[in-house]
């Protein structure tokens, strides 16, 4: 009988432990992510609303105004308004929805009397609450980005390009988190909401310059 190599090393891997990578391999393939749809759309919907709208304004204001108090002053007011907005018409919009769904749901009970139906349908409801709250902090959070870019830089076309570059990497950042979180392409995500952000602050930037040159004065 051939002697066995010394250098021979023999890995075992436990049953149990190739069992447990499996259940767990299959629970990530079947992960639902539509279950985080609702507070997902709200808050990366507010994160992008509050740093491109906040960025845009800021820079309408710069095309006609180098001074950094009104650019500061002009976001800030943004941010006031965009949050109160954000969080109220989420919360108007994610409530109807609940009635309509509400509604649906006792219309079925009367027709199948399931009720343990109904209680899995009432874990999926939506809450108003939630979505309003997440899309107030979100528009928050993006807002702040142009602002404390802006806040501390004296020069106005440094600021303005400390601005754009500040945002643009928000939007990368923003858009891989959404795109993870909700298991689809990050590069296409990440592109889109660039693209979408530099168009919104050129067109502002550039219909805001070409008021100002026209006579219209602040």
């Amino acid at each position: 009988m051939a002697a066995q190599n010394p250098n021979h090393v023999q890995i075992v891997i436990p049953e149990h432990n190739a069992q447990q990578n499996q259940c767990n391999f299959l629970e990530d393939k079947d992960f639902d992510y539509s279950q985080r749809a609702q507070w997902l759309r709200a808050a990366v919907l507010g994160a992008n609303d509050g740093l491109v709208s906040i960025a845009s304004l800021m820079m309408g204001v710069g095309a006609v105004k180098e001074d950094v108090k009104a650019m500061v002053l002009t976001g800030f007011a943004g941010l006031f308004a965009g949050a109160c907005s954000m969080a109220i018409g989420e919360f108007v919009s994610v409530y109807s929805q609940l009635d309509i769904e509400i509604a649906q749901m006792k219309r079925e009970k009367r027709m199948t009397n399931g009720q343990n139906e109904e209680e899995t349908e009432k874990e999926k409801l939506p809450n108003p609450w939630q979505a309003a709250m997440a899309s107030a902090l979100a528009f928050s959070l993006g807002a702040v980005v142009p602002l404390l870019a802006a806040a501390f830089i004296e020069n106005y076309k440094v600021r303005l390009g400390v601005v754009v570059a500040a945002v643009t990497l928000a939007l990368v950042a923003f858009g891989g988190i959404g795109a993870v979180m909700g298991g689809t392409p990050v590069a296409r995500s990440c592109s889109r909401v660039v693209v979408g952000g530099w168009m919104a602050m050129a067109i502002t930037f550039g219909l805001t310059k070409l008021l100002g040159s026209s006579g219209l004065e602040m």
